[in-house]
């Protein structure tokens, strides 16, 4: 069965989300091993200089790399990414796993984004929408788009 994992920075503080992304979770366990691992935020001054971000999106690059694994697709979400359909996106996951991949790693970064390392480590660079949302409500609708993708993938009623 697919493995298919969401690395992220911070946590999700409010109730709301962390309820929206378990019953996603519980709604994809029939189609593929589903989890979300959170790393730590890297503490920033309350107005960061740019030199302070630079580092602080070096060393969550450093914490996200480290969970990468070999073998696995990696689709970081960032701005410049590529925007695709739900039915899109169900066929680059239904390919992967065609083609031999048992793990796909979606990443999400925090409130500066991605290190141009985490970045370049992507098989494909995922973009949401060309508006920006907080990364808290990218992870919920991010499980959602998953959920709708394998329910396309599996003939489901779901997608309409």
């Amino acid at each position: 069965m697919l493995s298919v994992d969401i690395i992220c920075i911070g946590k999700l503080k409010e109730s709301y989300w962390r309820e929206a992304v378990a019953e996603y979770a519980k709604r994809l366990s029939p189609f593929c091993v589903f989890s979300v691992t959170e790393l730590p935020e890297e503490r920033l001054p309350d107005n960061p200089a740019p030199g302070d971000i630079a580092r602080g999106l070096k060393a969550e690059g450093e914490r996200v790399l480290a969970r990468c694994q070999k073998g696995g697709l990696v689709i970081p979400l960032c701005v410049e990414g590529d925007e695709l359909s739900s039915r899109d996106l169900a066929g680059r996951i239904s390919s992967a796993a065609a083609n031999g991949t048992s793990r796909i790693q979606f990443i999400i970064g925090g409130s500066h984004g991605l290190s141009d390392e985490v970045k370049a480590r992507g098989g494909l660079r995922l973009s949401m929408s060309p508006m920006t949302f907080p990364h808290q409500l990218a992870r919920v609708m991010l499980c959602e788009q998953l959920y709708r993708a394998f329910s396309i993938i599996n003939g489901g009623k779901y997608h309409k």
